[in-house]
């Protein structure tokens, strides 16, 4: 069934943290490496992305534990597989193969757990395109404010060959997160439609979801949230949200604004609250899913899930407690002025 079909009818539930989840296997630099990098001359422990090609069993099983857990949609491991972020371990050649790769690990994840759970709902792969480590609004020399690190023209052609990997691995969804330059973001929407108009390839539906850095309520390249939304809009996207830098009590107003005036569905992971000293997360999943659950039932969210320090407890306690709760409906907003 078509995932529009299905947020018609429910609140769909987005799984959780990928990093957090790999941490827990405690991996040394040659368990990144592989035999495949045994050689390679840069340190690559830390490129979680890599895990796809060198370590694809445990990507599987994550995905696995949190299709297990509720999840209705699960996120490729691809957030830096472009040649922009990769170039940190020197391995720009490799984003086509990554996001590849990563992409049937999470169908494969899918293809099992369906077969293992005959009837359950339809489950869906997002391909996950970050938000990189340079960005087009910001200089990153204080001493130079119009200085930019990255072109307009090279944030496209990466997120264009990020794209057509996920496509041919075959992923259903294309989620362009964590949002903090909707610049950088708009490089991401143009090499899309731009990609699937050169390929005559069917569009994908597209999820956005932006990054409140602070209780400013503003992105971290200046933009209020409704001027967010008002940039991005353009893109006709499945859905809008948030997600990251803020835990589920401080991203709530945010929601509750969000929910008011997006046309389209809108989408909410939070961190597991905010992080300790230690920059950790300490939020108890039961703790997640009781904010979660009360913006259900004020009709703020449509799609549901966790970002970094979240776990499959966290995805179980929220799927519980949303799956009998109405989905928001869509409001008539009104698009020219009177």
């Amino acid at each position: 069934m078509s995932i529009r079909k299905e947020l018609e009818k429910r609140i769909l539930v987005i799984d959780g943290a990928m990093g957090t989840m790999i941490q827990r296997h405690k991996l040394t630099e040659a368990d990144y490496r592989g035999e495949r990098f045994k050689d390679w001359h840069c340190d690559v422990k830390g490129n979680n992305d890599l895990l796809c090609i060198t370590q694809p069993n445990i990507i599987k099983g994550i995905h696995k534990q949190y299709l297990a857990a509720g999840a209705d949609i699960i996120e490729t491991n691809t957030f830096s597989s472009t040649t922009i972020a990769m170039a940190d371990y020197d391995m720009q050649s490799l984003a086509y193969e990554l996001n590849v790769a990563a992409a049937r690990c999470a169908k494969d994840a899918v293809t099992e757990f369906m077969a293992e759970n005959p009837g359950a709902t339809s489950k869906y792969v997002a391909g996950a395109i970050g938000p990189l480590n340079k960005t087009l609004s910001l200089s990153p020399d204080v001493n130079n404010p119009g200085f930019r690190a990255v072109t307009f023209d090279e944030v496209v052609t990466a997120y264009k060959e990020q794209i057509k990997g996920l496509v041919d691995g075959g992923v259903d969804i294309l989620l362009i997160e964590t949002i903090f330059d909707t610049l950088n973001a708009k490089g991401a929407i143009f090499a899309a439609k731009q990609f699937f108009r050169e390929t005559g390839i069917p569009e994908l539906p597209i999820m956005i979801s932006g990054t409140i850095t602070d209780a400013s309520g503003r992105t971290l390249s200046g933009q209020t949230l409704e001027a967010f939304y008002t940039s991005v809009m353009h893109a006709e996207p499945l859905s809008i949200g948030l997600n990251c830098a803020l835990g589920a009590a401080e991203m709530r107003a945010h929601i509750e604004e969000l929910s008011q005036i997006a046309a389209c569905y809108t989408s909410a992971y939070p961190n597991a609250g905010l992080p300790n000293a230690m920059g950790e997360y300490d939020e108890a999943p039961h703790q997640t899913a009781h904010f979660i659950e009360e913006w259900a039932k004020q009709g703020f969210v449509n799609i549901v899930g966790g970002c970094c320090g979240t776990t499959p407890d966290h995805i179980k306690h929220i799927a519980d407690h949303v799956k009998t709760i109405t989905p928001r409906q869509l409001p008539l907003v009104e698009t020219v002025l009177a």
